[in-house]
């Protein structure tokens, strides 16, 4: 019988964030399994080419983090429904981090969305979840975005 425990669900705020912990609260309940609810902000130094910035990037990465947690914190408030739910804000390369996450914490399924980044960062950066699907320590549940009506 297969077991899941550890449910590590990496989250980008966008839209289709709330749709992805609909599936994984749903999972979690049903296995009475604990959730890992992780944010990654992809590294600024990926972007250093593009701009001079006006701040040292520590401070940038230190907002990030600050502004990161305190949207985490909202965001588990308004999805909580008494489940276990650990929050985790990361900086570094997305697929990278969540990957190593799921290694680290022996996750034993990942529950994603498929689309995220748009336009030209998908193209410089490439498709995340294609990257976690291909070299996940788990099985991974990719869920595409809620199609709206009209």
């Amino acid at each position: 019988m297969i077991t899941i425990k550890n449910i590590l669900v990496p989250i980008d705020f966008s839209d289709n964030a709330e749709y992805v912990m609909e599936y994984a609260l749903s999972v979690a309940h049903q296995f009475k399994a604990r959730i890992l609810l992780c944010f990654v902000a992809q590294l600024y130094t990926d972007y250093s080419d593009f701009f001079i910035p006006q701040m040292p990037v520590v401070a940038i990465e230190e907002e990030i983090d600050r502004a990161a947690k305190e949207r985490m914190q909202r965001f588990v408030k308004e999805h909580n429904n008494d489940m276990e739910i650990e929050e985790c804000v990361l900086i570094g390369n997305v697929a990278h981090e969540i990957l190593n996450l799921a290694k680290r914490r022996d996750a034993d399924l990942i529950v994603m969305g498929t689309h995220g980044y748009q336009g030209f960062e998908k193209i410089l950066f490439g498709s995340v979840a294609e990257k976690v699907v291909k070299t996940a320590p788990c099985p991974v549940l990719t869920v595409k975005p809620k199609k709206t009506s009209g």
